[in-house]
């Protein structure tokens, strides 16, 4: 979890790095799942792991980016997979309460929405000898577009 605008929490940075160590005696596909705000850390995040993780995929602020690649060591990344839910929302919450928070600032009760459901994610293919990543593709799929497949 990052810590740049978030609650404050031990460095995610020298975190990792023990939990990697613990999970290579195991395995050589390591995922990261990095819940932080800023995107900067998120890069950050990235570029720290390269050629340690076989993936860093950052989550917590429901809007995907569109900037999939693998960086140079072989560590794929993703800066945010996105939302999984539904798309006309604001962040999987009933629009009218939640904008009604922004607007007089005064707390609200948030209902979930539930229409017009997307899929987002990242499909990465690695080499199970050295955890490196082969390919990345980044995944946005509407209800239609599922059914459809």
């Amino acid at each position: 979890m990052g810590r740049v605008f978030m609650l404050n929490i031990d460095d995610p940075f020298a975190t990792v790095l023990k939990e990697i160590e613990t999970l290579r005696a195991r395995t050589r596909v390591i995922i990261v799942d990095f819940h932080a705000e800023a995107t900067s850390e998120k890069v950050a995040m990235g570029w720290h792991l390269d050629g340690k993780a076989t993936l860093v995929v950052g989550t917590h602020t429901h809007v995907q980016t569109a900037d999939e690649r693998i960086l140079p060591n072989g560590t794929a990344y993703l800066t945010d997979a996105g939302m999984t839910g539904p798309h006309d929302s604001i962040i999987g919450m009933e629009r009218e309460p939640s904008l009604a928070r922004f607007l007089n600032g005064m707390p609200t009760r948030f209902e979930p929405a539930t229409g017009n459901p997307r899929l987002n994610g990242i499909v990465v293919e690695a080499d199970d000898k050295t955890g490196r990543a082969l390919s990345v593709t980044r995944i946005s799929h509407s209800e239609q577009e599922l059914v459809a497949l």
